[in-house]
């Protein structure tokens, strides 16, 4: 059960945030909080500022202005407070560390040396182990390299690794990316599940938001060095993202997913686009589909704007 609103505690505070590159500003002004038990979404094309904002919360990147705390402390890189999933990689066949050391390794990875333990310490840490992997639902594949795992079940292992020294934040970055809808599935309700039993809060990077729709609190859309934040009904919105983009956008409800679309290309039979935001230029201008979810164009039935 999460707690009541006036028990929540500011888990991640940002004041006045400004982060720029040369001439580049990627966003101004940021005031951001997030509260334990809360999931952030945070959407925007490539390059609009969502990767440099998880560098700032994980200690790995300076703010230009403003100031940023993450459970109540100056943020410092390698806090045992945060949990980080990164963007899913490719690991080389040759690989043969097991699952279960990729999870120990998000309980003792941050210290130095090799790290031994016997008796009590190591049925302790083993203990603590098999109780990650359980949660994450990956006790079947444990003992197994975790080269020849699937690109779900790996993710589960980034999962329970994140989630080993149970942190007050979980940052997600894009850790939907590759996987099938199914997983999609399972993994986003993982997160949820987890952000629910132990009101651990979520900062969550994705291309496609519909996966975890039904869990979002907030949304932070970036583009253009600008942005708009506030829960999904009020950012996710034709006003809202045609003011953020400065251009017509139509933001369509269809069958519970959206589809975000330049609206001079309404009439080009909104093809599906496998990549949310191709259809953004560099700059953070916006040309043509932005789709967060598969449709069929055909169907037309539950529509709505």
């Amino acid at each position: 059960m999460r707690e009541a609103d006036s028990q929540r505690k500011a888990v991640v505070e940002l004041e006045k945030a400004t982060l720029a590159f040369g001439d580049r500003t990627l966003w101004s002004d940021l005031d951001l909080i997030i509260e334990s038990g809360q999931f952030v979404a945070v959407l925007g094309a490539n390059g609009a500022g969502k990767t440099s904002l998880l560098k700032v919360l994980l200690g790995e990147q300076s703010l230009n202005s403003g100031t940023v705390r993450i459970a109540g402390s100056p943020v410092r890189r390698g806090s045992d407070v945060v949990g980080y999933v990164p963007q899913r990689v490719g690991i080389d066949s040759g690989v043969m560390v097991k699952a279960r050391d990729v999870v120990r390794m998000g309980l003792d990875g941050h210290r130095w040396g090799l790290p031994v333990q016997f008796g009590a310490k190591r049925r302790a840490m083993r203990r603590t182990i098999d109780e990650m992997l359980a949660a994450v639902g990956a006790t079947a594949f444990a003992d197994a390299p975790v080269s020849m795992l699937s690109g779900g079940e790996l993710q589960r292992i980034r999962i329970a690794e994140a989630l080993a020294c149970d942190p007050d934040l979980l940052i997600c970055d894009e850790p939907l990316a590759a996987l099938d809808l199914r997983h999609q599935q399972e993994v986003a309700a993982l997160i949820d599940r987890r952000r629910r039993e132990h009101d651990t809060a979520v900062i969550f990077v994705t291309h496609e938001i519909n996966p975890i729709l039904p869990y979002v609190d907030q949304v932070l859309y970036l583009a253009g060095g600008r942005f708009r934040l506030g829960p999904p009904d009020e950012v996710m919105t034709s006003a809202s993202l045609s003011a953020l983009y400065d251009a017509p956008v139509d933001v369509i409800s269809a069958h519970g997913r959206l589809v975000v679309v330049a609206a001079n290309d309404m009439t080009a039979g909104l093809p599906q686009s496998l990549d949310d935001h191709a259809a953004h230029s560099g700059d953070g201008a916006l040309h043509g589909l932005h789709d967060h979810g598969h449709h069929d164009p055909a169907d037309r039935s539950a529509w709505r704007r």
